[in-house]
């Protein structure tokens, strides 16, 4: 029979990693954003995406949202040290309430010549791509959606010519009347 080395046996656990989207409500003021980013790579939480901005003007309020990954414990630890910080008035798991909208802005680069340019031109009118600069070697597309079709977009236009990317992050609201 194998005993285990301590006298104190710890199952092991392997719980999948899960990603979620935080909507967190803080204080504009200087430092904020260094302190809430400090609390992920300080404990070695991983950051996908993250868009900041100011929106309420009058009662100073920014609003960072986070998308990261995580099994359900690290998801669960990450939300309760945001909630404890100072400047934080709020932290919600857009995931959790399952009726929230998620978007992203990407602006994509795509060089390409004759049948290379009628291809990327077809497929981003499937995407509801718009030509916001057009050379007669290269397109730059803006496309906005979830992260998945961006993703998928960017990968159809690897062999074609892709050049360069840039992307906003995540952006995400609730449904409905309520705010955050």
């Amino acid at each position: 029979m194998n005993q285990p080395a301590s006298a104190y046996f710890i199952e092991e656990r392997h719980d999948p990693n899960e990603t979620h989207t935080l909507a967190v409500l803080v204080q504009n003021e200087p430092g904020v954003l260094a302190r809430v980013i400090g609390l992920f790579s300080g404990r070695g939480y991983n950051i996908e995406s993250l868009t900041v901005s100011e929106t309420e003007a009058q009662k100073h309020l920014s609003r960072i949202t986070i998308v990261t990954t995580g099994t359900p414990m690290v998801i669960a630890q990450i939300k309760n040290q945001l909630d404890r910080m100072i400047p934080v008035y709020q932290v919600v798991d857009m995931t959790q309430t399952r009726r929230s909208i998620e978007r992203e802005l990407a602006m994509v680069k795509v060089r390409g010549q004759g049948e290379h340019r009628v291809e990327t031109l077809r497929l981003a009118d499937a995407f509801r791509a718009r030509v916001i600069d057009a050379t007669t070697e290269s397109f730059v597309f803006e496309i906005t959606g979830n992260t998945d079709k961006i993703n998928q977009f960017i990968d159809l236009m690897r062999p074609l010519g892709l050049v360069e990317v840039s992307r906003t992050g995540v952006a995400a609201i609730g449904r409905g009347p309520e705010g955050m």
